[in-house]
């Protein structure tokens, strides 16, 4: 039996919830991060990064949950309903789903946003290691001229660092980031969870942040991957947060200060999870 974890996006926060919610589960008897395929988006992108790493979920729970261990952000003031009436305006009257994704890259390229280099510096903070791990890590990007999606994996010979930064170029808040002379935005803009990428596994997991609800058009929506995966056979279970780890998600999951509260709502929620995954 072979078992993928497909991790979705959520910002700072949803990477404190994930990586809580691992440990909780774990807590529980449920060690999801052996895995022998990971597919990360965005924030779950840095996740499957840092479980890769070598270092063990607790470890990885103190650098989201204690302050003097978390590592530098930079601080954004929006919320997610205000960018995605943004990123909406952008496509309006864009009819395909390329076309869409092209107009989002538009916009990410003339967005202002601090330096790249600058928010490279916090994504490679963010990773313990910076050399892929052995185990298939899938990460997801998104060309921003052609539209086209992109995943980044060992094979690829880029930079852990620079596919991790691509998957988490949150268009119009973050540069996209430039891989083998290409930019490239946030893999959310295909999918905010790309769970068609474990086809083949036997089991997957998929864990979403903000919720199944797709904030992009999208033509491999979460539940028709899902439907797909489970006609081929797949036995797939998802994690969305309960209401106390979608209050401390909150309304601006970029919000560094929203790591301690969903770390250790997810840890809670994790450790009361009824998961068939051993």
């Amino acid at each position: 039996m072979s078992d993928a974890l497909v991790l979705g996006g959520g910002g700072v926060a949803g990477i404190a919830w994930i990586t809580g919610l691992m440990l909780g589960l774990d807590d529980a008897g449920h060690d999801v991060t052996g895995a022998e395929v990971i597919v990360g988006t965005s924030a779950g992108a840095t996740v499957a990064a840092q479980v890769g790493s070598g270092l063990g979920l607790p470890e990885l729970y103190a650098r989201q949950f204690e302050p003097e261990l978390q590592t530098p952000e930079i601080m954004v003031e929006t919320d997610l309903d205000s960018w995605v009436a943004e990123l909406r305006a952008v496509t309006d009257g864009v009819t395909t789903v390329a076309g869409m994704r092209r107009a989002v890259g538009r916009f990410a390229l003339d967005a202002t946003t601090v330096p790249e280099a600058e928010r490279r510096a916090v994504i490679a903070s963010r990773l313990p290691s910076h050399e892929w791990p052995e185990r298939a890590l899938r990460i997801v990007a998104v060309d921003a001229e052609t539209g086209e999606p992109r995943v980044f994996d060992k094979s690829s010979e880029v930079s852990l660092v620079d596919a991790v930064a691509a998957s988490c170029a949150v268009p119009g808040i973050w540069p996209p980031a430039t891989v083998g002379g290409r930019r490239y935005v946030d893999g959310g803009v295909r999918s905010g969870t790309n769970a068609d990428y474990a086809a083949g596994a036997s089991r997957v997991l998929v864990v979403v942040p903000l919720g199944t609800a797709e904030r992009f058009p999208t033509d491999t929506p979460l539940a028709g991957a899902v439907a797909q995966l489970r006609a081929s056979g797949t036995e797939v279970a998802i994690v969305t947060p309960d209401d106390r780890s979608m209050q401390a998600i909150g309304a601006n999951p970029l919000d560094p200060s929203t790591r301690t509260p969903a770390a250790d709502s997810g840890r809670r929620q994790g450790a009361g999870l009824q998961l068939q995954w051993s």
